[in-house]
Protein backbone atom coordinates (compact mmCIF):
# COMPACT_ATOMS: atom_id res chain seq x y z
CA UNK A 1 0.00 0.00 0.00
CA UNK A 2 1.35 3.45 -0.88
CA UNK A 3 2.42 5.83 1.91
CA UNK A 4 -0.33 8.27 2.84
CA UNK A 5 2.08 10.80 4.36
CA UNK A 6 5.30 12.07 2.93
CA UNK A 7 8.60 11.39 4.75
CA UNK A 8 8.72 15.07 5.81
CA UNK A 9 5.44 14.74 7.71
CA UNK A 10 7.15 13.61 10.93
CA UNK A 11 9.50 16.56 10.86
CA UNK A 12 6.61 18.90 10.08
CA UNK A 13 4.60 17.51 13.01
CA UNK A 14 7.51 18.01 15.40
CA UNK A 15 8.06 21.53 14.13
CA UNK A 16 4.34 22.30 14.56
CA UNK A 17 4.41 21.11 18.17
CA UNK A 18 7.49 23.19 18.94
CA UNK A 19 6.01 26.22 17.19
CA UNK A 20 2.74 25.86 19.11
CA UNK A 21 4.65 25.66 22.39
CA UNK A 22 6.65 28.79 21.53
CA UNK A 23 3.47 30.65 20.60
CA UNK A 24 1.80 29.70 23.90
CA UNK A 25 4.88 30.74 25.89
CA UNK A 26 5.20 34.03 23.97
CA UNK A 27 1.53 34.77 24.48
CA UNK A 28 1.85 34.11 28.21
CA UNK A 29 4.89 36.40 28.50
CA UNK A 30 3.13 39.11 26.49
CA UNK A 31 0.02 38.95 28.68
CA UNK A 32 2.16 39.01 31.82
CA UNK A 33 3.97 42.13 30.63
CA UNK A 34 0.69 43.70 29.60
CA UNK A 35 -0.91 43.28 33.01
CA UNK A 36 2.19 44.83 34.62
CA UNK A 37 2.31 47.74 32.17
CA UNK A 38 1.17 51.29 33.00
CA UNK A 39 -1.63 50.81 30.47
CA UNK A 40 -3.24 48.41 32.98
CA UNK A 41 -1.85 49.60 36.33
CA UNK A 42 -2.07 53.34 35.45
CA UNK A 43 1.34 53.76 37.08
CA UNK A 44 2.82 57.18 36.31
CA UNK A 45 -0.34 58.47 34.61
CA UNK A 46 -1.60 61.95 35.47
CA UNK A 47 -5.39 62.13 35.04
CA UNK A 48 -6.97 65.43 34.03
CA UNK A 49 -8.42 66.81 37.24
CA UNK A 50 -11.10 69.55 37.39
CA UNK A 51 -8.44 71.67 39.12
CA UNK A 52 -4.67 71.25 38.48
CA UNK A 53 -3.86 70.91 42.19
CA UNK A 54 -0.11 70.93 42.84
CA UNK A 55 1.12 68.96 45.85
CA UNK A 56 4.61 70.31 45.17
CA UNK A 57 3.41 73.89 45.64
CA UNK A 58 1.28 73.21 48.71
CA UNK A 59 3.53 70.70 50.51
CA UNK A 60 7.07 71.69 49.59
CA UNK A 61 6.41 75.33 48.78
CA UNK A 62 3.93 76.29 51.52
CA UNK A 63 4.76 73.56 54.05
CA UNK A 64 1.20 72.28 54.52
CA UNK A 65 1.02 69.06 56.48
CA UNK A 66 -0.70 66.01 54.99
CA UNK A 67 -3.30 65.90 57.76
CA UNK A 68 -4.57 69.40 56.98
CA UNK A 69 -6.34 68.01 53.90
CA UNK A 70 -6.39 64.27 54.64
CA UNK A 71 -7.82 64.56 58.12
CA UNK A 72 -8.76 60.91 58.60
CA UNK A 73 -5.45 59.31 57.67
CA UNK A 74 -4.52 58.44 61.29
CA UNK A 75 -7.93 57.24 62.43
CA UNK A 76 -9.85 55.75 59.50
CA UNK A 77 -9.47 53.32 56.64
CA UNK A 78 -9.69 56.17 54.12
CA UNK A 79 -7.40 59.18 54.14
CA UNK A 80 -10.28 61.33 52.92
CA UNK A 81 -10.67 63.85 50.11
CA UNK A 82 -10.75 67.40 51.46
CA UNK A 83 -14.11 69.20 51.19
CA UNK A 84 -14.40 72.49 49.33
CA UNK A 85 -14.33 74.35 52.65
CA UNK A 86 -10.72 73.26 53.16
CA UNK A 87 -9.77 74.98 49.92
CA UNK A 88 -11.86 78.06 50.69
CA UNK A 89 -10.12 78.49 54.05
CA UNK A 90 -7.17 79.90 52.11
CA UNK A 91 -8.58 80.81 48.72
CA UNK A 92 -11.22 83.12 50.13
CA UNK A 93 -8.21 85.33 50.89
CA UNK A 94 -5.69 84.59 48.12
CA UNK A 95 -6.10 83.91 44.41
CA UNK A 96 -9.75 84.82 44.83
CA UNK A 97 -10.28 85.58 41.13
CA UNK A 98 -7.98 82.98 39.55
CA UNK A 99 -9.62 81.31 36.56
CA UNK A 100 -8.29 77.84 37.43
CA UNK A 101 -10.03 78.07 40.82
CA UNK A 102 -13.45 78.77 39.32
CA UNK A 103 -14.59 75.16 40.05
CA UNK A 104 -13.78 75.75 43.72
CA UNK A 105 -15.82 78.93 43.90
CA UNK A 106 -18.68 77.31 42.02
CA UNK A 107 -18.64 74.30 44.34
CA UNK A 108 -18.68 76.58 47.39
CA UNK A 109 -21.57 78.61 46.01
CA UNK A 110 -23.72 75.65 44.96
CA UNK A 111 -22.76 73.07 47.58
CA UNK A 112 -21.94 70.52 44.86
CA UNK A 113 -18.78 68.47 45.46
CA UNK A 114 -15.77 68.86 43.19
CA UNK A 115 -15.56 65.77 41.00
CA UNK A 116 -11.96 64.74 41.62
CA UNK A 117 -10.61 61.74 39.71
CA UNK A 118 -9.25 59.10 42.08
CA UNK A 119 -5.55 58.45 41.44
CA UNK A 120 -4.90 55.57 43.84
CA UNK A 121 -7.87 53.30 43.24
CA UNK A 122 -7.79 49.74 44.57
CA UNK A 123 -10.28 47.07 43.45
CA UNK A 124 -13.48 46.86 45.48
CA UNK A 125 -12.53 43.41 46.79
CA UNK A 126 -9.32 44.73 48.39
CA UNK A 127 -9.53 46.11 51.94
CA UNK A 128 -6.86 48.70 52.70
CA UNK A 129 -6.74 50.53 56.00
CA UNK A 130 -4.76 53.77 56.16
CA UNK A 131 -4.64 54.20 59.92
CA UNK A 132 -3.11 50.79 60.69
CA UNK A 133 -0.28 51.47 58.24
CA UNK A 134 0.38 55.00 59.49
CA UNK A 135 0.23 53.97 63.15
CA UNK A 136 2.56 51.02 62.52
CA UNK A 137 5.35 53.11 61.01
CA UNK A 138 4.66 53.18 57.26
CA UNK A 139 5.33 56.64 55.84
CA UNK A 140 3.23 58.34 53.18
CA UNK A 141 6.09 58.31 50.67
CA UNK A 142 6.48 54.51 50.94
CA UNK A 143 3.24 54.05 49.00
CA UNK A 144 2.54 57.40 47.36
CA UNK A 145 6.11 58.38 46.48
CA UNK A 146 7.57 61.87 46.84
CA UNK A 147 4.25 63.68 46.72
CA UNK A 148 6.03 66.89 47.69
CA UNK A 149 7.81 66.79 44.32
CA UNK A 150 4.69 66.18 42.18
CA UNK A 151 3.27 69.27 40.44
CA UNK A 152 0.45 66.97 39.31
CA UNK A 153 -0.48 63.90 41.32
CA UNK A 154 0.24 60.50 39.83
CA UNK A 155 0.45 56.88 40.97
CA UNK A 156 4.05 56.13 41.92
CA UNK A 157 3.70 52.34 42.34
CA UNK A 158 1.74 49.59 40.61
CA UNK A 159 -0.54 48.87 43.61
CA UNK A 160 -0.76 45.29 42.39
CA UNK A 161 -0.94 42.35 44.77
CA UNK A 162 2.71 41.49 44.08
CA UNK A 163 3.78 44.97 45.21
CA UNK A 164 1.74 44.75 48.41
CA UNK A 165 3.03 41.26 49.24
CA UNK A 166 6.66 42.35 48.79
CA UNK A 167 6.17 44.73 51.71
CA UNK A 168 4.06 42.35 53.80
CA UNK A 169 6.71 39.65 53.49
CA UNK A 170 9.46 42.02 54.67
CA UNK A 171 7.98 45.13 56.30
CA UNK A 172 11.28 46.05 57.97
CA UNK A 173 12.56 47.76 54.82
CA UNK A 174 9.77 50.37 55.04
CA UNK A 175 9.26 50.91 58.78
CA UNK A 176 10.23 54.26 60.24
CA UNK A 177 9.77 56.16 63.52
CA UNK A 178 6.32 57.72 63.89
CA UNK A 179 7.92 61.16 64.06
CA UNK A 180 9.06 60.65 60.45
CA UNK A 181 5.77 59.36 58.98
CA UNK A 182 5.05 62.65 57.17
CA UNK A 183 8.67 63.45 56.34
CA UNK A 184 8.80 62.85 52.58
CA UNK A 185 12.59 63.15 52.53
CA UNK A 186 13.16 60.34 55.07
CA UNK A 187 15.72 57.91 53.67
CA UNK A 188 16.47 55.76 56.70
CA UNK A 189 19.59 55.64 58.87
CA UNK A 190 23.11 55.28 57.50
CA UNK A 191 26.65 55.32 58.87
CA UNK A 192 26.78 59.08 58.19
CA UNK A 193 23.29 59.75 59.60
CA UNK A 194 22.55 57.21 62.36
CA UNK A 195 19.29 57.03 64.28
CA UNK A 196 18.97 56.37 68.02
CA UNK A 197 15.84 54.70 69.36
CA UNK A 198 14.61 53.67 72.77
CA UNK A 199 11.51 52.01 74.18
CA UNK A 200 9.33 54.24 76.32
CA UNK A 201 6.22 53.36 78.33
CA UNK A 202 3.87 50.42 77.99
CA UNK A 203 0.29 50.85 76.88
CA UNK A 204 -1.29 53.22 74.40
CA UNK A 205 -0.63 53.20 70.67
CA UNK A 206 2.09 50.69 69.88
CA UNK A 207 4.17 53.00 67.72
CA UNK A 208 4.09 55.70 70.41
CA UNK A 209 6.08 53.41 72.69
CA UNK A 210 9.27 54.08 70.73
CA UNK A 211 11.22 57.32 70.81
CA UNK A 212 13.73 57.96 68.02
CA UNK A 213 16.09 60.83 67.36
CA UNK A 214 18.73 61.72 64.78
CA UNK A 215 20.75 63.54 67.46
CA UNK A 216 23.07 61.54 69.68
CA UNK A 217 21.25 61.56 73.04
CA UNK A 218 24.50 60.85 74.87
CA UNK A 219 25.94 64.18 73.77
CA UNK A 220 22.84 66.38 73.95
CA UNK A 221 22.35 66.75 77.66
CA UNK A 222 20.11 64.93 80.12
CA UNK A 223 16.91 66.34 78.66
CA UNK A 224 17.22 64.29 75.48
CA UNK A 225 18.22 61.11 77.23
CA UNK A 226 15.19 61.09 79.54
CA UNK A 227 11.97 59.24 78.78
CA UNK A 228 8.55 58.90 80.38
CA UNK A 229 8.44 55.54 82.11
CA UNK A 230 5.14 55.98 83.93
CA UNK A 231 1.80 57.17 82.63
CA UNK A 232 0.64 60.56 84.02
CA UNK A 233 -2.53 59.06 85.48
CA UNK A 234 -0.51 56.48 87.41
CA UNK A 235 1.67 59.16 88.94
CA UNK A 236 -1.27 61.36 89.98
CA UNK A 237 -0.53 63.99 87.32
CA UNK A 238 -3.02 65.40 84.86
CA UNK A 239 -3.11 63.91 81.40
CA UNK A 240 -0.82 65.87 79.06
CA UNK A 241 -2.10 67.61 75.97
CA UNK A 242 -1.15 66.13 72.63
CA UNK A 243 1.87 67.55 70.87
CA UNK A 244 1.79 70.02 68.03
CA UNK A 245 0.39 68.70 64.78
CA UNK A 246 3.22 70.07 62.65
CA UNK A 247 4.66 68.13 59.71
CA UNK A 248 8.47 68.15 59.40
CA UNK A 249 9.58 70.25 56.44
CA UNK A 250 10.24 67.84 53.54
CA UNK A 251 13.79 69.09 52.91
CA UNK A 252 15.06 70.39 56.24
CA UNK A 253 13.19 68.06 58.56
CA UNK A 254 12.21 71.00 60.80
CA UNK A 255 9.00 70.80 62.75
CA UNK A 256 7.34 68.49 65.26
CA UNK A 257 4.67 65.85 65.16
CA UNK A 258 2.10 64.79 67.69
CA UNK A 259 4.57 62.23 69.06
CA UNK A 260 6.86 65.08 70.10
CA UNK A 261 4.43 66.40 72.70
CA UNK A 262 5.64 67.38 76.16
CA UNK A 263 6.72 64.47 78.30
CA UNK A 264 4.82 64.07 81.55
CA UNK A 265 5.09 61.64 84.41
CA UNK A 266 8.16 60.06 85.98
CA UNK A 267 11.35 60.73 84.01
CA UNK A 268 14.26 58.33 84.18
CA UNK A 269 17.40 57.86 82.07
CA UNK A 270 16.67 56.00 78.85
CA UNK A 271 18.85 53.51 77.07
CA UNK A 272 19.13 54.38 73.39
CA UNK A 273 20.20 51.96 70.69
CA UNK A 274 22.11 53.20 67.66
CA UNK A 275 21.13 52.13 64.12
CA UNK A 276 23.16 52.72 60.97
CA UNK A 277 21.05 50.82 58.42
CA UNK A 278 17.38 50.58 57.54
CA UNK A 279 17.33 46.81 58.00
CA UNK A 280 18.64 47.06 61.56
CA UNK A 281 16.17 49.81 62.42
CA UNK A 282 13.33 47.98 60.65
CA UNK A 283 13.89 44.78 62.60
CA UNK A 284 13.96 46.73 65.86
CA UNK A 285 10.74 48.57 65.01
CA UNK A 286 9.11 45.32 63.85
CA UNK A 287 9.57 43.99 67.36
CA UNK A 288 8.64 47.24 69.15
CA UNK A 289 5.56 47.85 67.00
CA UNK A 290 4.45 44.22 67.41
CA UNK A 291 4.19 43.70 63.66
CA UNK A 292 2.66 40.35 62.77
CA UNK A 293 4.76 37.64 61.16
CA UNK A 294 5.22 37.59 57.35
CA UNK A 295 2.98 34.51 57.11
CA UNK A 296 0.19 36.27 58.96
CA UNK A 297 0.60 39.49 56.96
CA UNK A 298 0.55 37.54 53.69
CA UNK A 299 -2.62 35.60 54.47
CA UNK A 300 -5.62 36.18 52.20
CA UNK A 301 -7.91 37.53 54.91
CA UNK A 302 -5.51 40.42 55.59
CA UNK A 303 -6.63 42.24 52.43
CA UNK A 304 -9.69 40.31 51.22
CA UNK A 305 -12.73 40.53 53.47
Amino acid sequence: MAQVFDRSSNALARFSLVLTGLIVISLGVALDQLQRSPWVTKQGQRPDQPIPFSHKHHVEGLGLQCQYCHVQVEKAAYAGIPPTKTCINCHAQIWTNADLLEPVRQSWATGASIQWIRVHDLPDYVYFNHDIHVNKGIGCASCHGRVDEMPLMYQQNTLQMEWCLNCHRNPAVNLRPVSEIYNMAWSGPSTDKPVWCSSTIKGGATAQNVSCTTTNPNSSGPEVAMLQLQAPEASGMSKPQSGTNMQPHPTTGDGKTVSDGPAMGVLMPASYEKFTSQIELGKYLTSQYHIRTPNELSSCETCHR
